[in-house]
């Protein structure tokens, strides 16, 4: 698998989604699908009735980030809505072994995220379930926030878990990634890459989407 570039819609026109996400069609392996309540983070974007109408509309694959409480009670939905991969915090869930297991009974692949904070170790129990791994490089609820370097080294944690592994576990970074950022954690080891404010400000975002593309793989070159 090569370097994946999974642009997020947080800062676009959200009443044009549709229309936004094709401006990155052709070119971004995902759309990713920032879903907040207001109360595991303090931001509130959209929820399940507006992922399922969207992907009604759009043909790139939904990359969806549960930032919620009570992840076990809709994570599957967004699977069954024809969501591509769906992650879910560690911290948000009471037992994110079954969450991951009912996220990929409904058809999905599984993420497990990490606030900043949160230790590596908390994922231990359910990364053999898991098919990504996302550590968070900004504090989860907004877009635009600067990119904490203080996070690379979670970054290589993750990527050792992820080779030990049997199975093919992807590692994604979400936060303040842009052209120079994203070298920094294609070269700790992330191979996903969530990016929102660098590729829907820029005047091309699909020429923005190549160019972070070729700045990771250029990266992560031994």
């Amino acid at each position: 698998m090569g370097m994946q570039i999974s642009p997020s819609i947080l800062n676009v026109d959200l009443s044009r989604l549709a229309d936004e996400v094709e401006r990155i069609a052709a070119v971004a392996d995902w759309v990713h699908l920032d879903v907040m309540d207001n109360h595991f983070v303090p931001n509130l974007t959209f929820g399940l009735p507006v992922v399922e109408s969207l992907l009604r509309h759009v043909d790139t694959p939904a990359d969806c980030h549960l930032m919620i409480d009570d992840p076990g009670r809709w994570a599957p939905g967004y699977a069954e809505a024809g969501a591509g991969s769906v992650t879910f915090h560690v911290e948000a869930a009471r037992s994110p072994v079954q969450v991951a297991k009912d996220i990929r009974a409904a058809g999905a692949r599984v993420g497990i995220a990490m606030k900043p904070g949160t230790p590596i170790d908390a994922i231990s129990d359910v990364v053999r379930h898991v098919d990504m791994i996302l550590v968070m490089t900004v504090e989860p609820g907004f877009g635009g926030q600067s990119f904490m370097e203080t996070m690379l080294p979670k970054v290589r944690q993750a990527r050792r878990i992820a080779d030990a592994s049997d199975a093919d576990i992807w590692v994604q970074v979400d936060g303040g990634i842009g052209p120079g950022t994203i070298e920094q954690a294609a070269a700790a080891g992330a191979d996903v890459f969530v990016a929102g404010s660098a590729v829907f400000r820029a005047a091309d975002p699909a020429l923005m989407v190549e160019q972070l593309r070729a700045e990771a793989e250029n990266a992560a070159r031994p």
